[in-house]
């Protein structure tokens, strides 16, 4: 009898052993991304020649092809005039390229359009732009600057520079996912960069990266300090008209491509928030840029020169990059590249364009678009940032006509350029799911297919990303699965954005966060010991009078950087999109909204509706919980609940600060404030800080 009370117990520890090893087994931690599929069938892939990358291309068709079983598919390269590098020609059963990467980008073509039911045509597919980078602001000591999803997975300490075998798994993982959607750059390390960047001991790490990123098409970048001459070279300056200064950077250029061959080029912070630049040697921007372009020019390198700059003056900050590079144009080498931030501040979550792009016309520009969600809510918040891309990249410029839209006067469609490129601020860190947020992960697709093509919608782009990344291993009728989580979620997905602009800053206010973590609201936040640039009062001018910002001829006159018809459009109230209206006006409170409201109504209005909108999320994805794995749905909808308390919180906090001015009751059919300022102005104050905005 206790023989068989042992064996029981015995049965009893294995079972529950087994559970928990078998739960482990299927626990959905998110690393796998948007890359899930597996094999339905067999396919005979037929390539003439063997290399690292062809053989990636060849195991990815056999280890993930749903087509016809036992179908043929030839991989072939070819000259074709009408194909760009990277582009390529498209069938069910063949795939050509002029190159070894043109081929890896059509394998992954195929295997998506299988993995989501979309038709597999004869085509020819050019990708929009010839570089598609992540900018990672990864310092050398592991941590990231405005990232949210855990340490480097480059960096782990200048005493941690070996090379494990962990690090390179890690890095074929994230090399193959960047190549599943195109993107064939990466910049390595924080824009801020630390001159210890370019010794000789963390660029052999930089040479390892560099060879296991190689395979998937992707060309390694780093982030430089213009003053690493001095800083590491010995040298007493570094003017970039120094003979010897230049000799220095011939010298570590030639460092670096003995290393690695297929270097991209180097990214530039210079004078621009105390980061060293060619203006403190009394150069320009131009001198600084061309000198490091002809260094790197006999290696095929480019130079991305960020136009992010401003200083502490009394000229309008949404002024000064323009100001600042346009009596440049044209004087720029042909390797070098003006990398201009999506609007004309910083990455707020509505700005209009920044009016460099179509105005620089001698000169090649790219957007940088921030993946990383440093003032949308960061890891917590479900912000899908194609929907706000995609209305900057369709912007029409007016530069040459119309339909001179951002995109089109970036990728080469209007201005003869010899490169084009696009970056996104990475949002990638060691977390398991990469990204912090299980939805974040859709931005990082997203930002690859627009990169690849940004002429795509963002309605196509949400409705990809599901079906890889949620399709459920159960079979679902397909009708449920489509109405209770496809559709739903997908629409929220698209209306994400829009909801955190009205819970955050509506009808055009801006950078209007509490200063030092830029998460939570901080209209308010003024430090007398402040730049008065760096406050939110800076931006929305509150008073009793009204609010906003006075961009017209009679205001800072920013409006006049725009082309016709742009600057009337913008400058008169009957015509300016009300979505930007407090960016370009200072309005009375009292102001009569096209909706028939008093600007404060429209504004509580605004605030409601962007609470109202997170709350039906919560909604959305516990309708769907039957058709996601338990660990994921769990991740989200604690997340979703998170964000639903911060909408509220910023609502309130908003609403109650603004109407000390306004002076005005919140409309009584909306839900009242459920904080009290004092409150959330203590939280804010015990915030802890996170460092300098990038």
């Amino acid at each position: 009898m206790l023989t068989n009370k042992n064996n029981q117990v015995k049965h009893t520890v294995f079972c529950i052993f087994f559970l928990i090893f078998s739960i482990g087994l299927k626990a959905e931690d998110g690393h796998r991304l948007w890359l899930r599929a597996s094999a339905t069938s067999p396919v005979i892939v037929q390539c003439a020649r063997h290399s690292a990358t062809l053989d990636i291309a060849v195991n990815e068709l056999k280890k993930g092809w749903q087509g016809r079983p036992g179908e043929t598919v030839i991989l072939k390269l070819v000259k074709d005039k009408q194909l760009k590098n990277d582009g390529f020609r498209l069938s069910a059963t063949e795939i050509q390229a002029n190159s070894e990467t043109g081929i890896l980008y059509g394998v992954y073509e195929l295997l998506r359009r299988q993995q989501t039911g979309e038709p597999v045509r004869n085509e020819l597919i050019n990708p929009s732009y010839n570089l598609r980078l992540l900018n990672h602001w990864d310092n050398l000591n592991g941590t990231i600057e405005r990232g949210y999803a855990g340490y480097s997975i480059f960096w782990h300490g200048e005493d941690s520079l070996a090379v494990s075998d962990r690090d390179k798994k890690l890095w074929a993982e994230y090399a193959r996912a960047n190549a599943s959607v195109g993107i064939n750059g990466s910049v390595l390390n924080n824009v801020n960069a630390s001159p210890k960047m370019l010794t000789s001991e963390i660029l052999q790490r930089a040479k390892a990266i560099a060879d296991v990123l190689r395979p998937y098409g992707i060309k390694t970048f780093l982030a430089v300090n213009f003053a690493s001459p001095q800083v590491i070279g010995g040298l007493e300056t570094a003017d970039p008209l120094d003979p010897e200064v230049k000799k220095w950077w011939y010298d570590k250029a030639k460092e670096i491509y003995s290393l690695i061959p297929d270097f991209g080029g180097f990214l530039v912070k210079a004078n621009s928030e105390g980061q060293p630049g060619p203006q403190n040697f009394g150069r320009t921007h131009a001198d600084g840029a061309n000198m490091m372009a002809d260094v790197l020019l006999p290696y095929g390198g480019i130079v991305m020169w960020r136009a992010f700059v401003y200083d502490p003056s009394d000229e309008d900050r949404a002024k000064q990059a323009y100001n600042e590079f346009m009596p440049f144009d044209g004087q720029f080498r042909e390797n070098v590249i003006i990398q201009v931030k999506n609007g004309p501040i910083d990455f707020q979550p509505r700005e209009p364009f920044s009016p460099l792009f179509g105005a620089m016309k001698h000169t090649a520009v790219m957007p940088e678009l921030q993946i990383t969600q440093e003032y949308l809510g960061q890891s917590t918040h479900l912000v899908f940032l194609s929907t706000m891309w995609e209305e900057f990249l369709q912007s029409d410029t007016w530069q040459e006509g119309e339909g001179s839209t951002v995109a089109r006067c970036t990728d080469g469609s209007i201005f003869d350029q010899k490169y084009s490129a696009i970056a996104g601020v990475a949002n990638i860190g060691l977390d398991a799911n990469w990204c912090g947020h299980h939805f974040a992960q859709a931005n990082w697709y997203a930002f690859g297919r627009l990169a690849w093509d940004n002429s795509l919608s963002s309605a196509q782009i949400a409705d990809e990303w599901l079906k890889l990344t949620f399709k459920p291993e159960k079979q679902f009728s397909p009708i449920d699965w489509n109405l209770i989580f496809l559709l739903p979620v997908k629409q929220m997905m698209l209306e994400s954005h829009e909801a955190t602009v009205n819970y955050m800053m509506p009808l055009g206010l801006h950078h209007i966060f509490a200063a030092n973590h830029h998460y939570g609201p901080g209209p308010w936040w003024a430090p007398k010991d402040w730049r008065k640039d760096w406050t939110p009062p800076y931006y929305h001018q509150a008073g009793d009078d009204g609010i906003g910002f006075d961009r017209t001829a009679n205001g800072s006159n920013a409006v006049s950087q725009y082309h016709e018809p742009l600057t009337t459009q913008l400058g008169n109230l009957q015509t300016c999109p009300e979505a930007y209206l407090l960016w370009f006006h200072h309005l009375p409170w009292d102001y009569n909204m096209k909706s028939g409201r008093t600007l404060w109504d429209e504004l509580c209005y605004h605030y409601d509706e962007g609470v109202q909108q997170v709350r039906q999320f919560q909604k959305i994805w516990d309708k769907a919980e039957r058709f996601v794995d338990a660990e994921r749905f769990s991740a989200v909808q604690k997340k979703l609940r998170e964000q639903s308390l911060n909408a509220g919180e910023w609502k309130d906090a908003c609403l109650l600060y603004f109407q000390q001015f306004s002076k005005m009751p919140v409309p009584y059919e909306l839900e009242r404030p459920v904080n009290n300022l004092e409150t959330l102005m203590e939280k804010d104050r015990r915030m802890l800080h996170r460092g300098p905005t990038n």
